[in-house]
């Protein structure tokens, strides 16, 4: 007999904000996504932890996954849990942070990503998610 579980599980996700300091200034990676929800919304790469993974390296996956870069540090930047961030299901994020060469480092979207590229971070298209309200967090600290 199997085991049952008396209380709701919740689904967890990983995504990387990626950042390019260019001569114009500080510029973000976004997809553009494939799916419903927020389809054609603008995004950070990420998604769902495989339940036989680590948070450390679906980050990683999900990244080279929709955006073709594999190269880069990451540091674990901090977790986003509101109830309503995701219309699917309760979701916790655990969100990481790096920055990449993007004059050098090729970008090509795949997976569930349409397309990928860089926007300035003070000239930005409407996020999905709560990605706005993530971003805003990180430039807090970035920016210093």
């Amino acid at each position: 007999m199997g085991y049952t579980y008396n209380y709701p599980h919740f689904a967890l996700t990983a995504d990387a904000v990626i950042f390019y300091k260019s001569d114009t200034g500080l510029n973000v990676l976004l997809i553009r996504r494939a799916h419903e929800p927020f389809k054609d919304r603008w995004a950070f790469a990420g998604g769902y932890v495989n339940i036989d993974e680590v948070i450390d390296v679906a980050v990683y996956r999900e990244l080279e996954e929709e955006t073709n870069i594999s190269n880069v540090l990451l540091k674990r930047f901090d977790i986003f849990d509101a109830l309503d961030r995701d219309p699917r299901e309760r979701t916790v994020s655990v969100v990481y942070y790096g920055f990449i060469d993007g004059s050098i480092v090729p970008i090509k979207a795949g997976d569930d990503a349409k397309d990928a590229k860089w926007f300035p971070v003070n000239k930005l298209p409407e996020l999905a998610f709560d990605h706005s309200e993530i971003l805003k967090k990180i430039l807090e600290v970035v920016q210093k």
